[in-house]
């Protein structure tokens, strides 16, 4: 009689970790970490990062249920070794948190910075940076000491919350192709992006030689925050887009120059997906505009889905220029006796003007009967008067050019309109819009329970923590890069949301795809699929540069997609 095979099996039910764990694998990260950061501690600080960085994209655990979370996993196929679960215990955790602080976070996320940029051939040609801020609950006493704890400081500062009641600490991110970091870091929580943009000007220049890339050779985007006297001259050779503050008077002028002057350059729509929505049509005018003596090349880029709260403020002018002009025409006399004095009247009330009304005026002649008592005998003796009338009238000259300024900002650069490694408006554009891609960033890290849930009171832990949601936040956006650059390079689509076919799937897309995957590990640690994957879910792991191998075997790698326009 033969044995069953399956008598003393685990059986596990998958989802999408282990396509995550095959991402973690090419990027080396257990290699990367443990070489950082040497400890002789039970756990092994890669394999304590692995596991976190796992355990956050599963759908976002607290920390302090690491250990339940690894109970119920094939640790094998996902860590590379059946550790036992209880090294996971948060006092672990926490001490493999303390170690990664002290090997400096920062540095451990641009070596795998450096890693992705390589595996994946990332154009890092242009790098987008930016920062958030995350509020949490709590005094946080060790930041109040003199001094204070090692760390970010976690204080009050602006709010982009809205939650100034709280106190906070910043995330920096230096991002690629729409939102993959190969930079980040924690920051004080009453950082300013000035300085923030200043911290990161003196340091981009060895950052990017890290990949290879020297001034000039790349282009560094960030939000108006960067622009400032002092930041600008940090730049030297490199290069950079930025939108001009509303501030600068030179931003104003730009604007009514290219409004006054009518030579726009349609650009059309960046939209790079179908939907019912309608699309933004952009159109641009070069110019050129002096700050501190220097000269850059500025952008005027009109968008015709104007800005809401600019409308609102038109809105409120129109109102308050009808009232304006009702009032000025309210003073002037109604009734005249001669019609060369009504002519007069009416034509200086015509000259009346607000700054978006006019006045048409008239008058008219009006019989009426002259004050006394009526004869007996015979017709009453009547006079003529003059009777002023007016309405008012919006100027649609003046309100067009209001409401086209409003639909208008400054794109500041020193990058060539033509020659070598120069950008028209159309990609100067599509540049700068790359660094939206960071604002979905943010969310990911900012998830309330992995923040608060924590107990993370001290800055220290809090500063290794922000690595490793960084270090997720990667892997997650190069396997959306990577679907959407296989289906690129083969003009090929996905079966999306309801089977819809998409040639721009994201990350959570394919992490509903591969709910309930059944997999069995026998007694020597082979392991087995017990069902059949889908067509649907096939067709997602070639697009992802895996196969089905990835759910059994802990030494799968994905196979990248560098061909073609990386991460468009």
């Amino acid at each position: 009689m033969n044995e069953n095979p399956f008598a003393d099996a685990s059986f596990f039910t998958h989802t999408h970790l282990p396509i995550a764990a095959a991402y973690c694998r090419i990027l080396d990260v257990r290699g990367v970490v443990d070489r950082m950061v040497p400890t002789a501690m039970e756990l092994p600080a890669g394999l304590a990062v692995q596991a976190m960085v796992l355990d956050v994209l599963s759908g976002r655990s607290p920390l302090y249920r690491v250990e339940q979370f690894w109970e119920h996993q094939d640790r094998s196929l996902l860590l590379g070794s059946d550790v036992p679960p209880h090294l996971f215990s948060d006092t672990n955790l926490s001490r493999s948190l303390d170690a990664i602080f002290e090997a400096g976070p920062s540095r451990i996320v641009t070596e795998l910075g450096i890693a992705a940029a390589g595996a994946f051939g990332l154009d890092v040609r242009a790098v987008s940076y930016d920062t958030t801020s995350t509020s949490v609950w709590g005094e946080y006493r060790p930041c109040m000491t003199d001094p204070p704890a090692k760390g970010p400081l976690v204080t009050f500062g602006h709010s982009k919350d809205n939650q100034p009641q709280l106190k906070q600490f910043m995330t920096e991110l230096l991002c690629v192709e729409r939102g993959v970091p190969i930079f980040g870091a924690t920051l004080d929580g009453n950082s300013s992006d000035k300085r923030s943009n200043n911290a990161m000007l003196t340091r981009i220049g060895s950052l990017m030689a890290r990949h290879g890339l020297g001034d000039g050779a790349f282009v560094y985007v960030a939000d108006s925050a960067m622009v400032t006297q002092e930041n600008l001259s940090l730049l030297g050779g490199t290069r950079f887009v930025s939108r001009l503050p509303m501030n600068f008077a030179v931003c104003t002028q730009a604007i009514d120059h290219a409004v006054e002057a009518g030579r726009w350059v349609d650009i059309g729509s960046l939209a790079e997906l179908e939907s019912s929505r309608k699309h933004a049509r952009y159109k641009a005018q070069e110019t050129q505009v002096d700050i501190e003596g220097a000269s850059y090349r500025a952008v005027v880029v009109h968008s015709d889905a104007h800005d809401k709260r600019r409308q609102k403020a038109i809105d409120a002018e129109l109102g308050r220029s009808l009232k304006e002009i009702a009032a000025m025409a309210g003073k002037v006399e109604k009734r005249y006796f001669c019609a060369q004095d009504a002519e007069s009247a009416a034509r200086s009330l015509s000259s009346v003007t607000t700054s978006l009304h006019g006045l048409r005026a008239s008058y008219q002649e009006t019989v009426v009967n002259k004050r006394g008592r009526p004869p007996k005998q015979g017709p009453r003796a009547t006079e003529v008067r003059y009777e002023l009338a007016w309405e008012a009238f919006i100027l649609e000259d003046r309100l067009n050019r209001l409401r086209e300024r409003a639909g208008c900002f400054v794109l500041l650069t020193n990058v060539p309109c033509c020659g070598v490694e120069s950008l028209d408006a159309r990609s100067l554009l599509r540049t700068y819009k790359g660094q939206y891609g960071i604002e979905s960033d943010f969310a990911f890290l900012k998830d309330p329970l992995v923040v608060n849930d924590l107990f993370l009171k001290t800055p220290s832990r809090i500063d290794a923590l922000g690595m490793i949601l960084i270090i997720a936040l990667m892997v997650w956006r190069l396997m959306e890069r990577q679907m959407r650059l296989h289906l690129s390079n083969r003009a090929a689509m996905l079966p999306g949301w309801d089977n819809k076919p998409t040639d721009r799937p994201t990350s959570f897309m394919a992490s509903t795809v591969f709910n309930g995957i059944m997999v069995g590990r026998i007694k020597d640690g082979e392991a087995v699929l017990l069902t059949p994957l889908s067509p649907r879910q096939l067709r997602f792991l070639a697009a992802l540069g895996l196969d089905e191998r990835v759910f059994i075997d802990n030494r799968v790698v994905c196979t990248p997609d560098c061909r073609g326009k990386p991460g468009d």
